[in-house]
């Protein structure tokens, strides 16, 4: 085996083994950890949750033999700072690991040396992986929150050819195709929150919860209600004693429906708004003060530009399904740009068939 496709390999198994992690380390970032001697795997971990043991430490432990010598490589760089954890990269030089490769570099603040150059400085081979941009991916959520206090937002939709979100009396169920919607349950599950408006919770009155793939565990749902229309039958609120559930309104909400949501288990935010309006951006920082560091925005087309419009979507995730319906509700029913030249595009947008759909993946390009 080629050096290169080796470190390829080993570091697609790091990758696979970080995102067990997705969606349960917040405020820390997802991270795997693959030990290797003599050309095979001897040890490999990832970083469980804030407060567990990091990726590498987790590999180090599951080690049935002496790794000096051997390589280590990780989606991260090694941290070198006292946190709730012992920093990393001095437990990697006691193992007596002789090279490194890393998959993205720390974009924390922390002040002191970082990992690369302490590992260096300890006669440790570093190098960068060339799966550095898959592993940049993993940490999207963790860069923007550390270097913004906002979380990373992905927009997630549907929409038929003709760009329709639901028929003319809001029906929307269902515009994507099954094998769709088992890609958006597994989404759910790497997501810290997932966020729809008031409209898709009462006309589709959805759980949102994850019902696929293993290990499943459901994000912290938020519903944005400025008025708290939302009923007290609706599914969220009659699960939401047993699933982290957060409503947000404004000071015009009926404080008698605020006491009923929360004697029913809901954790109700009254946000700065204008008026009945929620202040989308003040919303995000709370979120981020919560600690929240990814949020997947699933419903409500009025939201979605809402957010547009407040530059506070980084990612988006549209499903096309092959149909036409016709009709006013389209994905985005807001004034939009005058000009095409002033069209906002993806950056290195990936289009994928999903059963009959077509998915565009990518990050917005925002301008400088």
């Amino acid at each position: 085996m080629k050096s290169q496709d080796g470190d390829n390999q080993f570091m697609a198994r790091a990758i696979e083994l970080a995102r067990k992690g997705k969606g349960r380390t917040s405020p820390n970032p997802a991270v795997g950890a693959v030990i290797v001697k003599g050309g095979r795997i001897v040890g490999e971990g990832w970083h469980k949750k804030a407060g567990a043991p990091h990726a590498e430490i987790a590999a180090l432990n599951s080690c049935k033999t002496s790794v000096r010598g051997a390589e280590l490589y990780v989606t991260l760089e090694p941290c070198n700072h006292e946190g709730k954890t012992p920093p990393c990269v001095p437990a990697i030089v006691k193992a007596g690991i002789k090279r490194v490769v890393v998959g993205a570099k720390d974009p924390s603040k922390k002040p002191g040396i970082k990992g690369i150059p302490a590992l260096k400085r300890a006669g440790v081979k570093v190098e960068m992986s060339a799966l550095a941009s898959e592993c940049g991916r993993l940490i999207e959520d963790f860069a923007k929150h550390n270097s913004t206090g906002l979380p990373f937002v992905t927009l997630k939709t549907a929409m038929t050819l003709d760009g329709k979100i639901s028929t003319h009396i809001g029906d929307s169920k269902w515009i994507s195709s099954e094998e769709s919607r088992r890609v958006v349950h597994l989404l759910r599950n790497e997501y810290d929150a997932v966020m729809v408006g008031s409209d898709t919770a009462i006309h589709d009155d959805p759980s949102l919860t994850v019902r696929h793939g293993k290990n499943r565990r459901t994000p912290t749902r938020i519903i944005v209600d400025g008025t708290l229309r939302i009923p007290m039958d609706a599914v969220i609120v009659e699960t939401a004693s047993k699933i982290p559930t957060i409503i947000v309104t404004t000071s015009k909400a009926p404080m008698k429906k605020i006491d009923a949501l929360t004697h029913a288990g809901v954790d109700v935010i009254t946000a700065t708004d204008r008026g009945t309006h929620i202040v989308l951006r003040w919303l995000m920082e709370e979120l981020g003060r919560r600690g929240v560091m990814s949020v997947l925005l699933e419903g409500g087309g009025r939201l979605a530009a809402a957010m547009l419009d407040e530059c506070l979507i980084d990612r988006v995730m549209i499903f096309i399904a092959p149909k036409i319906i016709g009709g006013p509700n389209c994905i985005l029913p807001s004034h939009g740009v005058d000009k095409m030249a002033e069209a906002l595009p993806l950056a290195n947008p990936v289009i994928t068939r999903v059963g009959p759909d077509i998915l565009v993946d990518g990050l917005l390009a925002w301008p400088a």
